[in-house]
């Protein structure tokens, strides 16, 4: 088989354009690392406290992390530690005289204050009542230098990872009645923000707030030097209790804040449907009447329309028909005969006046309604009295 040079050149051709575009776009980029932080997942996404337990995890240190402090089913030993991250005024009365006990033996607590809620006249619970604590209104951040390296010297300021930090920008600070703390930071003017007082055997330390300690802040070399001071007590002599509160938002809140894509066009939906569905603005206009079916009511009806008519004649045929009637049951005799006759055997029965039957028995005359009245009330007690 022949091949055309013609063939060979273009095919030769299209290799040198790819191969010059390959060696182009070698020169030109190059491969390049990049660091993309992704969400939590996991534990992580709900714990707080899941970068500290890992941190003491991988320094031999016995960590658990629970959500609440469930001290029937998991008590703390004598040389523990255990860490309350949520709101002291949630434990219950029964837990904080266990907590204060296990202390005098020889345990370690770490509590934080509790938020303000109305400035200085801040509730402070049972636990800070028994400890001689009284919160106080929100001071100033402090500032935490970074931790000295080997050689003594200082991180590098101007790093974020190895600057100075602060801390307890957001917590409460708090004042002792009479109690003397082993440590503490702050001044009696604008309180204390960390206080570690002695109770029996044991210690407690008092925080204004732990957010150092939780996942996005325990990077920092200087959150986490402090966090291994405040853990100094019970270092390696037993388990640390990492004890979280599962913080989740109300459903209605989620969602507000996350599903509004889906509510907003369903609730525009709903109200555009009734705005095509009302036919006009005002008052509420009344129900109708439902539909009546009474028979005196059809009856009542049917008179009135053959009355109105010149139909009285036969209205009057129909109730001298049932008169009638009656008689030929009650007596057959005098519903035979005719005329006086029979008006005198009705009188007979009847104990009536002859003139009164004779003048119920005859047609009443034309659009003489008292006449028409009178006739056919006289017929109907003729008929009671048969």
């Amino acid at each position: 088989m022949k091949v055309s040079l013609r063939n060979v050149g273009l095919v030769v051709l299209g290799l040198l354009v790819l191969a010059a575009a390959a060696a182009w776009w070698t020169y030109n980029y190059e491969y390049v690392e990049r660091e993309v932080i992704l969400r939590p997942r996991g534990e992580a996404s709900y714990n707080p406290l899941y970068a500290l337990k890992l941190a003491l995890q991988a320094d031999g240190v016995q960590a658990r992390s629970r959500q609440r402090l469930q001290l029937d089913d998991m008590p703390p030993g004598p040389r523990d530690t255990v860490l309350v991250l949520s709101d002291p005024r949630t434990l219950p009365v029964e837990d904080v005289e266990r907590l204060l006990d296990w202390v005098r033996a020889g345990g370690h607590l770490l509590v934080r204050t509790p938020p303000l809620e109305r400035g200085e006249a801040t509730r402070a619970g049972e636990l800070f009542d028994a400890l001689r604590l009284r919160p106080l209104a929100t001071g100033d951040c402090m500032r935490l230098a970074p931790p000295a390296r080997a050689g003594g010297e200082r991180g590098d300021d101007s790093k974020k990872a190895t600057g100075a930090a602060f801390a307890f920008c957001s917590g409460t600070r708090f004042t002792m009645l009479g109690v003397e703390p082993l440590h503490a930071w702050g001044d009696l003017d604008n309180g204390y923000a960390y206080a570690r007082l002695a109770h029996g055997a044991g210690t407690v330390d008092v925080v204004a707030d732990f957010d150092f300690l939780t996942n996005a802040s325990l990077e920092h070399p200087a959150f986490s030097a402090l966090a291994r001071q405040l853990l100094q007590p019970g270092w390696k002599r037993g388990t640390v209790h990492l004890v979280y509160a599962a913080n989740m938002p109300s459903l209605w809140r989620l969602l507000l804040e996350r599903a509004w894509m889906a509510w907003l066009p369903a609730l525009l939906a709903l109200v555009a449907w009734l705005w095509m569905r009302t036919q006009r603005f005002g008052p509420r206009l009344p129900s109708p009447e439902p539909a009546r079916r009474a028979l005196l009511e059809h009856v009542q009806a049917s008179g009135e329309h053959l009355w109105r008519y010149g139909r009285a004649s036969a209205l009057y045929a129909a109730v001298r028909e049932v008169f009638m009637a009656r008689l030929r049951r009650r007596d057959p005799l005098a519903a035979a005969l005719d005329g006086r006759a029979q008006v005198e055997a009705i009188a007979r029965r009847t104990g009536a006046s002859p003139a009164d039957i004779e003048q119920a028995l005859q047609t009443p005359r034309p659009n003489d309604g008292a006449d028409f009245r009178q006739r056919i009330a006289r017929l109907l007690q003729l008929r009671q009295q048969l």
